[in-house]
């Protein structure tokens, strides 16, 4: 969950009221946020660096509050006192609105290439905003909780905003080699081109750690205005010229992306949050954004969204008996202008373009709880009796375990996913690319595929504890995952035993030993490989099976000396693995 700092005085005198810690920390549980702290910057500070660097800091009361990661609305002051007036029923929710421009919409064009690395943009212009330092704190801290939020970092969207009175449109959106695009970057006085800015910020510790989005691209993005003057590389750094003051009166606004849909969340959050502060409150002026094949699209969208929703549906989930006109009372607390449709017994909802989070019906039944109170809803037994029970395969596990674990083995839980070298290579296994489900995406070479076997995590557990007493005997019983188109998820799981025994010799005799004794416990008979009975038997491995046997389901043995060395392992191992099902 974000965290979003809040000046105590400043919210307080917003909501009209000076409340005590507790009184506001219960305000907030009702609403569905959580107050975490009531502390200060130089407090704050004095935990992280210690008390001698916080010295001379602030020590204005700030209260530190813990916001739902998909409200997006309320990563700033400005959305939780309007959001906390308007649940309080003190102020109802605003109505946002377009303000065509008398000259024309100001025009962004897109040029092909940007479909390479970043191929969207969206934008809108906030008119005679008034800065204050603290407004001003809160719009650069805001753009930050949505680069580090839905913005993923800012590989999904990145945010530009820019002094409209230092630029001219129509404006262009690019993609150019490094060495083309050349600018003062924001508050610098040397003008760089694309490769020299890279090497520049690579080692600072705010935007090095974006640099890597587009350092490898043939061609970086790039927003120039009418003048060709650069306004921004995104999603690195702003230009110089355009940067944002407190005597800034027009602010444009630019969002670069490879999702769109975010693009367009991201936009609506900050227009509808900072056009409070326009000489025309709660208006913007949009944008024209031109795309290559011609299209043209007009940004931001603040129009309401409508969504119907069945009272029935509201009252079944909640455990309430409420009329259409009282939910339409409880989801105007909610900033949800609604209208009952008595005849029909359902509600239109408005859904403004705060509201990103507003999906479904279920999201508007929940808001309905939170409006309502969670501990207002009366306690009611179930309508019919329901006993909950183990799966067999979890209740079958569970007895292997306990078996296992009183034979004196130790078990362990490593992660069910690893890198394609443990499941394959490190094991002496080539990958048929049939076998195994990988990442698409993986965020290190550790995380790549999930497991075939329970092997490679096992064997991980005992290099990392090979310092300990010998003999080493561990065990896991979990899932391993397999591709199989017969299933409408294309994989599947199979539960496996798996055990390894490391110490100065082999110990082949005791994982044998252990197949037996689990065997036993199963009331599996050992029976001879020509037999008709039903059981199991021990076959050399050779590749393939007896055409007798109904089913292989495992292999116990030595492990091969390079599958030891490639876990670092420098004790004879034997190991045991089977299919529980």
């Amino acid at each position: 969950m974000p965290t979003v700092n809040v000046d105590k005085n400043e919210l307080f005198q917003a909501l009209g009221k000076h409340y005590t810690t507790e009184e506001f920390r219960e305000l907030c549980f009702e609403f569905g946020i959580e107050l975490e702290e009531d502390t200060s910057e130089k407090e704050m500070a004095s935990k992280e660096v210690g008390i001698a660097k916080a010295e001379g800091l602030s020590e204005r009361p700030i209260l530190k509050i813990d916001i739902p990661s998909n409200r997006y609305d309320l990563l700033c002051h400005e959305g939780i006192s309007r959001a906390l007036l308007i649940f309080q029923e003190k102020a109802n929710s605003p109505p946002y609105e377009l303000v065509e421009p008398a000259d024309g919409h100001v025009q962004i064009v897109i040029k092909p290439e940007t479909a390479q690395i970043r191929p969207h943009v969206v934008g809108a212009i906030l008119r005679n905003i008034k800065f204050t330092e603290r407004n001003y704190n809160n719009f650069i801290d805001l753009q930050d909780k949505l680069h580090n939020n839905i913005c993923r970092k800012r590989t999904l969207v990145a945010i530009g905003t820019h002094d409209f009175d230092t630029i001219k449109g129509p404006f262009t959106y690019e993609a150019l080699s490094p060495k083309e695009i050349k600018f003062v970057p924001l508050n610098q006085t040397k003008e760089l081109d694309g490769e020299e800015l890279m090497n520049f910020y690579s080692t600072d510790k705010h935007l090095g750690k974006f640099l890597h989005i587009i350092r490898d691209s043939p061609v970086y993005p790039v927003i120039y205005d009418a003048n060709r003057k650069v306004c921004s590389l995104p999603p690195i750094i702003n230009g110089d010229l355009s940067k944002i003051t407190l005597n800034t009166k027009n602010v444009f606004i630019e969002c670069t992306a490879t999702d769109l849909t975010k693009a367009k969340v991201v936009l609506n959050t900050v227009v509808t949050m900072f056009s409070e502060y326009c000489e025309q409150p709660f208006t913007a002026e949009p944008v024209k954004v031109i795309y290559p094949d011609g299209t043209e699209r007009i940004y931001p969208d603040l129009s309401p969204r409508t969504m119907t929703v069945k009272a029935d549906y509201i009252n079944a989930c909640t455990g309430l008996s409420l009329e259409t006109s009282e939910l339409v009372t409880l989801l105007k607390r909610m900033s949800l202008s609604a209208k009952a449709v008595e005849e029909e017994a359902k509600i239109l909802v408005e859904v403004p373009p705060t509201r990103a989070d507003v999906l479904h019906a279920c999201d508007i039944m929940e808001d309905v709880a939170i409006a309502y109170g969670f501990n207002n809803i009366p306690k009611t037994l179930p309508a019919c009796a329901t006993v909950g029970k183990s799966l067999p395969v979890n209740k079958f596990s569970d007895l292997v375990r306990r078996e296992i674990a009183l034979a004196g083995w130790t078990e362990v839980l490593p992660l069910i996913l690893c890198s394609h070298d443990e499941n394959f290579a490190y094991l002496n296994k080539k990958d048929d690319n049939l076998t195994a489900v990988k990442l698409a995406n993986p965020k290190t070479a550790e995380y790549q595929v999930v497991r075939t076997s329970l092997l490679p995590g096992v064997l991980k557990t005992v290099r990392e504890n090979k310092k300990h007493t010998l003999p080493i005997k561990v065990f896991e019983v979990s899932d391993v995952v397999f591709k199989d188109n017969s299933f409408e998820r294309l994989a599947r799981n199979e539960r496996h035993v798996c055990a390894i025994y490391c110490n100065k010799v082999s110990g082949f005799e005791i994982i044998q030993g252990l197949l037996n004794r689990i065997m036993d416990m199963l009331d599996v008979k050992l029976v001879s490989a020509s037999d008709d009975k039903k059981g199991y038997f021990i076959k050399e491995s050779d590749g393939e099976a007896p055409s007798n046997i109904t089913k292989k389901i495992g292999s116990f043995g030595i492990l091969h000396p390079q599958v030891l060395e490639n876990f670092e392992l420098t004790y004879p191992c034997s190991a045991l693995e089977f299919n529980l099902e």
